[in-house]
């Protein structure tokens, strides 16, 4: 274990998390808002954690696997007990136990809230909280490697260790470049929603928190009716659009980019991404029409909720529970599915549902031919041996964190309903759940430990269980992987 390589890059990471937090500092100065104050503390306190560990290189820089998973791990832990003090400090949110459950969310791009009044938060505050969701899109060690200089076996472990998605592919072939090339497409995506949304006559600064939350998939809004304030066809559309547009792998882009459309067009995660969207949106059309004027408005609160939900989002327009028990359904399959691997979303990919279809087609098959070989390909390719292995591995342990976190939160006596949308919501990082904790609710109500068992769902979730799981296993740290 190279401890002192792991400080090396967790001290430049809280770093560069110091340089962040200046940024609602400057919105705070800008409305006038003393809370400005409270994120100078913790950057300075960064700031002395980077002079003593993050600057001086260590002579061993040799890292494998098992360090990328720590430092991953470790990294989004820090940030996020570091990120909740301007909350707490500042009493915008005087529990810290909630603060910190309100920036995991932030950074996870979960956008579950404890928060009941959200508009009673400072400016400053609201923007930190929205720009968490941001950074946190792409993964907060491809936002460090694309400011920060790492070595090439540094960024590679770190890219796998984070980059979601049943396979890390790199676009070229130094990771640090491949993390320079997604936050540039990221970047420009995002600035396009910002103008877009302007001339939908929203404001730079709410047009900043939407599209924060939009590009990290996330959901945090500066509003308690989230996109329905705005009530405006236009608004809706856009970030309908968008939402499904960073739900989609972005190596497909990188294909964009380089004419190649053939290849993203054949993509068979891609087209089945769009077929499910269509689907349920369809579905849930008819079968929430009686409760709209026409086929037309259901289909437009339907396809937001649909894209909302599958991409873990988790903006609103409508409330969803009042919704018949089947759109529910619908939707709360959605929050299992979620978006394309190597996107900003969550939930278990598309990617991963597919194989595990073709794999019960497989046995199927072998039952009725059971001397035929069958093969399972994803894209023409055929999958290994290894990656149904981790696909195997992965659902199972994301079934069992679900029914222990169940078990767990059951503790506070809540409904079913409540108790099991709140761990799959988190877990899945969607945000709103059904019931107490849907699109006009909040977790405010759970005990302080269920909260923190949800903090846990969430950087499982986000990490894709595994690097988060290592960092507790110490038998692990030891050996060569």
């Amino acid at each position: 274990m190279n401890t002192k390589m792991i400080r090396y890059i967790l001290g430049k990471m809280l770093g560069v998390e110091a340089v962040l937090l200046l940024l609602p500092a400057s919105v705070a100065l800008i409305y006038q808002e003393f809370s400005g104050v409270f994120f100078l503390v913790p950057a300075a306190i960064l700031c002395v954690v980077y002079l003593l560990t993050g600057v001086k290189r260590p002579e061993n820089r040799t890292i494998y696997g098992k360090e990328g998973m720590i430092i991953v791990a470790g990294a989004w832990i820090l940030w996020s007990l570091f990120g909740a003090l301007p909350f707490s400090l500042s009493g915008s949110i005087p529990n810290y136990v909630d603060a910190v459950f309100e920036t995991v969310s932030g950074f996870t791009t979960t956008g579950s809230t404890i928060l009941t009044d959200i508009e009673a938060l400072p400016k400053g505050m609201l923007f930190w909280r929205s720009f968490t969701h941001w950074v946190g899109g792409m993964g907060v060690l491809v936002f460090v490697m694309v400011l920060t200089t790492l070595d090439k076996k540094s960024s590679m472990h770190l890219m796998r260790a984070e980059v979601p998605g049943p396979e890390k592919d790199k676009l070229v072939p130094k990771s640090s470049s491949t993390a320079r090339i997604l936050y540039g497409m990221y970047l420009g995506m995002t600035a396009i929603e910002v103008i877009l949304l302007m001339f939908g006559g929203m404001n730079l600064y709410d047009s900043l928190i939407f599209s924060f939350g939009t590009a990290g998939t996330g959901g945090f809004a500066n509003y308690a009716a989230s996109v329905g304030h705005f009530n405006s066809v236009y608004i809706d559309s856009v970030i309908t659009i968008f939402m499904i547009l960073f739900g989609v792998n972005f190596n497909l882009y990188f294909f964009l980019l380089l004419g190649d459309r053939k290849a993203v067009w054949k993509n068979e995660e891609l087209r089945a991404y769009l077929l499910i969207i269509f689907a349920a949106a369809t579905a849930i059309t008819l079968n929430i029409s009686s409760q709209y004027p026409n086929p037309l408005k259901a289909f437009r609160y339907a396809i937001f909720q649909v894209a909302s939900v599958i991409t873990t989002t988790g903006y609103a327009t409508a409330d969803y529970t009042v919704w018949p028990m089947f759109s529910q359904c619908v939707l709360l399959f959605l929050m299992v599915i979620g978006a394309c691997a190597s996107s900003t979303g969550g939930g278990a990919k598309v990617a991963r549902v597919l194989m595990v279809l073709k794999c019960i087609k497989r046995e199927i098959m072998q039952l009725v031919h059971p001397k035929a070989v069958s093969i399972i390909r994803v894209n023409g390719k055929k999958v290994g041996p290894d990656i149904l292995r981790s696909l195997y591995i992965y659902m199972m342990a994301y079934m069992g964190l679900i029914m222990g976190s169940v078990l767990l939160v059951s503790l506070d006596n809540m409904d079913f309903g409540v108790t099991f949308s709140s761990v799959l919501t988190t877990v899945n990082n969607v945000g709103p759940g059904i019931g107490a904790v849907g699109p006009n609710g909040s977790f405010a109500d759970f005990s302080p430990l269920s909260k923190l068992i949800f903090c846990c769902d969430m950087l499982a979730g986000r990490l894709e269980i595994f690097p988060f799981l290592m960092l507790f296993t110490v038998s692990a740290w030891n050996r060569k992987f």
